[in-house]
């Protein structure tokens, strides 16, 4: 197992209201990754994902697909230091 990797990621288009969130907490868990999910504001979904590099590029791509009821139409992706995190949660 390599050293953990963190991203923050901000996904903007019709992804509230359409159980990004939820979907993307369960999917976070099964990849045994931590962090978390919230509704912004500004109707953008914004995500921390702390865990191995390959789980958490995968949920980064994820991301740019979203739910069946999304539309995604960009996602902003930044390299943050992992705070060693342990658990995921919905915000």
């Amino acid at each position: 197992m390599g050293e953990p990797v963190r991203s923050r990621v901000v996904v903007r288009g019709n992804v509230q209201g359409v159980f990004f969130r939820d979907t993307c907490r369960r999917k976070a868990t099964e990849r045994g990754v931590a962090g978390w999910v919230t509704n912004r504001g500004d109707g953008a979904v914004e995500a921390v994902f702390e865990g191995e590099r390959d789980a958490v590029s995968a949920l980064v791509d994820w991301c740019g697909e979203g739910t069946r009821g999304a539309q995604v139409e960009s996602v902003d992706e930044t390299s943050e230091d992992p705070e060693g995190l342990s658990s995921f949660e919905v915000r």
